[in-house]
């Protein structure tokens, strides 16, 4: 791994929250809820869920022990500050303590927002995690969130910020406070049995791609390189597998637990994956996940000569033959993308990126947080560079 002066190096680490695993144990909400000490609870969910058997078990869960849950379901795949603040009125008019964050990444991020936003008296926009902006949050009136992820792929009930669209600006706002962390995590592999396949490749990519950019981010955190290989050698194992048979609750399983690993990994840091992921989003409503399968070849490709230590390791650690690990690395991971049908290009996943709106994306990404980690230091050039790669 990259050498480091310890004489001078000093640096901070943080890990995540109570978790309950196991199938079925979406059951166990009213526990959880005593869990917690929260008692008129708010689902939030996303417009897909809304009418579906998971949302239907967990509202059955509550009524079982005479709690009828509140319920928001108006959260878009790229979920905005309207979406936000829409949830914040239901949770007020419901006069709800807690929220509970069922679906894939974009439930989460809007219902850690919304819980954020409870104690606030300040546009959600002033909470962007630039500077010390978290420090303006009233910790006071914000509720407790139990995350229940229904994809292996974001991660975001491990994550202390939500990923919100601000659609005036077309941009992608990360909002941050270390205590939008989740109180209660259940993993249930069963409820992502049902996941469609195009959307588990997605999301198991996105998943990939966070541990990829923290194994690659510059600085020195051993356990996040640690979670992060692991997930990587999980994904390896398991994405392909609940991609061709959505059943296999082990597959699942493995999944839900490496995409936790590889969010707690990227404490360490993203990169240029994420930084032009999130513009490309909010501009054309991607796929966040499909976004980074796109992109993350073209971005390691662009990486190879700051991370030749972590091909090293990771290539050995994933048993790739070659002389050259970097090259092995690429293969497999272009060979991987290629087994659960995820596209190699913007175009090829229906994304068309005008000439006009190149200049504004470079900026965009070169401002977003992430561009910070990249291990290669991101500049304008490099990221057209990246950007016209995977057109």
């Amino acid at each position: 791994m990259t050498a480091h002066d310890f004489t001078t190096l000093k640096t901070r680490w943080s890990f995540p929250t109570l978790v309950w695993f196991g199938a079925g144990r979406l059951a166990d909400l009213p526990a959880g809820l005593a869990e917690i000490g929260a008692r008129a609870p708010l689902i939030i969910s996303d417009r897909g869920l809304a009418a579906s058997d998971i949302v239907a078990q967990a509202k059955a869960a509550f009524e079982s022990v005479g709690i009828a849950p509140g319920l928001f379901c108006d959260v878009q795949p790229n979920p905005s500050v309207e979406n936000v603040m829409s949830g914040l009125m239901a949770l007020r008019a419901g006069g709800h303590d807690c929220v509970i964050a069922l679906g894939g990444g974009s439930a989460m991020d809007a219902a850690k927002a919304v819980a954020m936003m409870a104690g606030q008296d300040r546009p959600l926009l002033d909470f962007e995690d630039v500077g010390d902006n978290f420090r303006r949050v009233q910790t006071e009136g914000m509720v407790p969130v139990i995350a229940i992820p229904t994809t292996a792929g974001t991660g975001s009930e491990f994550g202390r910020s939500s990923v919100i669209t601000d659609t005036d600006s077309h941009r992608k706002v990360i909002i941050f406070h270390p205590e939008m962390l989740p109180e209660l995590v259940i993993l249930d592999p069963q409820v992502t049995v049902g996941l469609p396949p195009r959307l588990t490749a997605a999301t198991g990519m996105d998943a990939l791609s966070h541990a990829l950019e923290a194994l690659c981010a510059p600085g020195w955190h051993p356990m996040a390189d640690g979670l992060a290989l692991t997930a990587l050698k999980m994904i390896d194992e398991s994405l392909a597998t609940a991609y061709s048979q959505p059943g296999n609750l082990g597959a699942r399983a493995n999944m839900l637990a490496a995409s936790a690993m590889a969010c707690t990994a990227l404490q360490k840091g993203l990169g240029a994956v994420h930084a032009l992921a999130h513009p490309l989003g909010a501009r054309y409503g991607a796929h966040h996940g499909m976004l980074n399968a796109v992109l993350m070849a073209h971005v390691l490709r662009f990486n190879l000569s700051a991370v030749g230590a972590q091909m090293a390791t990771l290539a050995h650690e994933l048993r790739l033959e070659g002389d050259d690990p970097g090259a092995a690395v690429l293969d497999w991971l272009e060979s991987l993308r290629a087994r659960i049908d995820m596209p190699s290009t913007l175009s090829g996943m229906g994304v068309d990126v005008a000439e006009s709106d190149i200049a504004a994306l470079v900026a965009d990404a070169l401002r977003d947080p992430c561009a910070g980690g990249n291990p290669v230091p991101l500049t304008a050039g490099g990221v057209e560079q990246i950007l016209r790669a995977a057109l």
